[in-house]
């Protein structure tokens, strides 16, 4: 069957999913169906990162665990990965803005499903997983480390170099070049741990796949306020033209009226990130790369800071967006229904005038935002508490270790 053709027989399904008051029935225009049809399948196939040797690698990943709730990583031992990222609280610590050692002034964004991303961190400025986890190890709010600390750590504790062993061999004898060495493989582990951060369906999925098969009275269990709001998200709220795609991000940056303004100054965004990836020494154009072929860091080599860059941040993925609150860049929102009601009453002259002009006030009825916030809600997987906590109780065995 063409893609045409599953549309239509969606289109067909999504006439025939009518509640019992004629008057209330949903009805998606065969845009609409499309564009549900494109935010699936879930779950994606896995991705495997090519600048990382160790990702997928279950030594690697067992020794990432390990470094995630280790607190020695910090000196002083006051602060893990875990401290901001809870699994308990979807991956992130439920402030508006984060605090390591010190305060910062973005939130904490959540990790599930963070190895699709192509950039990392609301501005951008890493560009892999593995050199966004050195980040918060070296920045003097969050864990306030250095390369020579993380080795330490790394060799004094037993279990800790066991696995480090297992992983990446011996890690050499206390030396600059050596300990920097330690600091990005262990960056590289956590990145293979946090790749397992996968979530898992939602009410949502249900719906999309059931229309795509034709089967209309699985199509009818999803709740007709959600189908409501599905309307609004695919038709005339644009909500996709950002949030697309089975993990409902386009992984861009964009200026969403959230004024920039943080204490002492402002917060540049995308413009800032563009300038210091271009500077950061663990960037995919550096040595520390695992892609021979150059290909991964092609968007590197190309990426230019632009004016119209000041004040936009990365568009975050929505899956599990129920239990990452409170939202945006600095926290601003602490509910879904407020993140609606600011883009259904939006202020154009906040945005950016050099740009393509994406959003618009919405200008919804009460009735319409409560429908938009129960879509967004269906798109929590309702095992991502167990989830969360399994993959973060996964026992860290060392019996031995092979030397490279």
């Amino acid at each position: 069957m063409s893609q045409m053709s599953r549309w239509i027989a969606a289109a067909m399904v999504l006439a025939a999913v009518a509640p019992a008051a004629a008057d209330e029935a949903v009805r998606f225009d065969e845009n609409e169906t499309a564009m549900i049809l494109r935010h699936g399948p879930w779950p994606q196939p896995p991705v495997r990162d090519p600048s990382n040797r160790v990702s997928g690698n279950p030594a690697a990943i067992a020794l990432g665990r390990a470094l995630f709730f280790e607190r020695r990583l910090s000196p002083g031992g006051v602060v893990s990965c875990a401290h901001c990222h809870a699994a308990s609280r979807s991956w992130t610590d439920a402030r508006a803005q984060a605090a390591g050692i010190g305060e910062l002034v973005r939130n904490t964004p959540s990790l599930w499903n963070v190895g699709r991303n192509r950039w990392f961190g609301w501005d951008g400025g890493s560009d892999s997983l593995w050199s966004f986890a050195i980040r918060p190890i070296l920045h003097p709010a969050e864990m306030g480390a250095d390369a020579g600390h993380v080795a330490l750590s790394l060799r004094a504790d037993r279990q800790l170099a066991c696995l480090y062993e297992g992983a990446f061999g011996l890690p050499g004898n206390r030396s600059p070049a050596n300990d920097e060495r330690v600091l990005v493989n262990a960056a590289k582990a956590l990145a293979a741990y946090v790749e397992t951060f996968v979530s898992g369906r939602t009410p949502f999925d249900d719906f999309r796949d059931a229309l795509e098969r034709g089967d209309a009275a699985s199509a009818a269990r999803y709740p007709l306020e959600a189908q409501r709001g599905l309307k609004i998200f695919a038709g005339r709220g644009n909500c996709a033209m950002c949030h697309f795609g089975p993990n409902f991000s386009n992984g861009e940056f964009h200026d969403t009226g959230i004024p920039f303004f943080v204490k002492g100054g402002v917060d540049p965004g995308r413009h800032a990130g563009i300038q210091r990836l271009g500077a950061d020494r663990f960037n995919l154009l550096g040595n520390y790369n695992d892609d021979r072929s150059g290909d991964s860091a092609t968007k590197t080599r190309h990426v230019d800071a632009q004016h119209r860059n000041f004040g936009e941040f990365k568009t975050p993925s929505l899956r599990n967006v129920e239990l990452s609150a409170p939202y945006m860049h600095n926290g601003r929102f602490a509910t879904l229904r407020e993140v609606v009601l600011h883009y259904s009453e939006i202020r154009a002259d906040r945005l950016h005038s050099d740009g393509e002009a994406l959003l618009k006030p919405l200008k919804l009825s009460p009735r319409e935002a409560d429908d938009l916030v129960a879509f967004l809600r269906s798109l929590t997987d309702p095992q991502a508490e167990q989830t969360a906590l399994a993959l973060s109780g996964i026992p860290n065995r060392c019996a031995g270790s092979t030397s490279r």
